[in-house]
C-alpha cells in the first residue's frame, strides 16, 4: 500500500530557493536514467545534449494571473486576502480566502487599488471544501488592475521583476501559479532545440489549488485533488499520436504537461489522442501506466506533494529518493526558482 510518508523527507531550509539566477538557463540539471539507474549533473542549457532530432518537447503555455486581491470587509472594515484559483463564470470565481474562519456567505468586500480610481465589491455566494470560497464581483475584468501576481508561501524574498516567475512562452491566462519547470527555457535556447530537429508543441492546464496544499491523509487515495482546466488542440493532438505511431519520444515539461495529457489518452490508445478540452483531475500515483510521457522534465517538489508523488509513480521509488538526497548532499536549489531534473 502507498503511504502519504513515503513521500517524506527533511530539507534544509536554505536550499528552498529564494530568488531566481540571473539567467535562466545556467540553473543545474539533475538527469536521472531509469534504464541503468544512473545519475549526473549538468547545467540546464546541457539539457540539448540528452535530446535528439523527432524529440517532441511538450510545454504548458499558462500565464500566471495576478490573482492575489487585498480588500476590507464592507461592514466592519476587517482586512481580507482573496486568492482566486479559477473562473466559474463572468464575474463569479473560485478563491481562497484569509482570514477564512471569518469570511462566510453573505460576507462583502471592497477591492481597491492603492489611489482607488478603481474599485470592485466581491460577495461570498458559497463556501466550498478545502477552504474554498465562491466570490461574485461586481466587474471582474477590473481584477487584474487590483491584484498581484502570488508567489509560493515558501517564497519570502519579493520578486524585483515580476516577468521571471512567468516562462519565456506564456501567453493563456489563467493560472494561479507558475508551471515551473519551463522557467528554465529561453528564447535561445528553443530555438537552438528547434533547429536541432525538436519539435515543440504547446498545450495549456490553467494551475489551481492542489499545487498549494499538501496531502494529508496517510492513504494517498483519500485525498480530493482539485481540478484544473486544460486543452489539447486538435493539431497537437495528432501531432503527438504521429510521434508514438512512429516511436519518438514525447517529453514533458513539468508535471502539468504530464497531468493533462496522461488524462486526455486515458480513454483512448495513445496513437489516437484526441483534441481536448476540459476539466483535469487525474491523480497520478505509483502504479499508474503511463501512456503518453516517455520522458519528463520537472523541478524539485515539496514533501508529501501530489507532484513528488507523480514524479515517483514515473521514476520509481528507489531511483527518486536516491536523486532527492543526492540533490541535498550537493546543495541543488529546490522548489519553483530551483534546479531542474531530466528524467529519461
Amino acid at each position: 500500500m502507498v503511504r502519504t510518508s513515503d513521500f517524506d523527507y527533511s530539507l534544509p531550509p536554505e536550499l528552498i530557493a529564494q530568488t531566481p539566477l540571473e539567467h535562466r538557463d545556467r540553473s543545474r540539471l539533475m538527469v536521472l536514467e531509469r534504464s541503468n539507474g544512473s545519475i549526473a549533473h549538468h547545467r540546464f542549457r546541457d539539457v540539448i545534449e540528452y535530446l535528439h532530432a523527432g524529440d517532441v518537447l511538450v510545454f504548458n503555455d499558462s500565464r500566471v494571473i495576478p490573482a492575489r486581491l487585498n480588500g476590507r470587509k464592507v461592514d466592519s472594515g476587517g482586512k481580507v486576502e482573496f486568492l482566486l484559483l479559477r473562473r466559474l463564470e463572468a464575474n463569479l470565481w473560485e478563491a481562497l480566502a484569509k482570514p477564512g474562519r471569518r469570511v462566510n456567505i453573505g460576507t462583502r468586500v471592497r477591492l481597491t487599488n492603492g489611489s482607488c480610481e478603481v474599485e470592485v465589491l466581491g460577495e461570498i455566494i458559497e463556501v466550498g471544501a478545502g477552504g474554498t470560497r465562491v466570490v461574485r464581483f461586481s466587474d471582474d475584468t477590473l481584477l487584474p488592475k487590483l491584484g498581484e501576481v502570488p508567489l509560493p508561501p515558501y517564497i519570502h524574498t519579493p520578486l524585483s521583476d515580476k516577468e521571471r516567475y512567468q516562462t519565456v512562452y506564456s501567453r493563456e491566462e489563467g493560472s494561479a501559479a507558475a508551471p515551473t519547470a519551463g522557467l528554465h527555457f529561453t528564447p535561445a535556447l528553443l530555438s537552438d532545440l528547434e533547429q536541432k530537429g525538436v519539435r515543440c508543441l504547446f498545450v495549456t492546464l490553467h494551475i489551481g489549488l492542489d499545487t498549494f496544499l499538501p496531502v494529508h491523509e496517510e492513504d494517498p487515495c483519500k485525498h480530493i485533488i482539485h481540478r484544473e482546466y486544460g486543452i489539447v488542440s486538435s493539431d497537437v493532438a495528432t501531432q503527438l499520436s504521429q510521434a508514438k505511431i512512429e516511436g519518438r519520444r514525447v517529453i514533458c515539461v513539468g508535471t502539468t504537461s504530464v497531468r493533462l495529457l496522461e488524462h486526455a489518452a486515458r480513454d483512448c490508445d495513445s496513437a489516437n489522442l484526441k483534441q481536448f478540452g476540459g476539466w483535469v483531475d487525474t491523480f497520478i500515483l505509483p502504479g499508474h501506466r503511463f501512456r503518453m510521457v516517455d520522458a519528463m522534465l520537472t523541478n524539485f517538489h515539496l514533501p508529501r506533494s501530489t507532484l513528488l508523488m507523480l514524479v515517483t509513480a514515473f521514476t520509481g521509488n528507489d531511483l527518486i529518493k536516491r536523486a532527492y538526497s543526492e540533490a541535498i548532499s550537493s546543495r541543488y536549489r529546490f522548489y519553483s526558482f530551483g534546479d531542474a531534473m531530466l528524467i529519461v
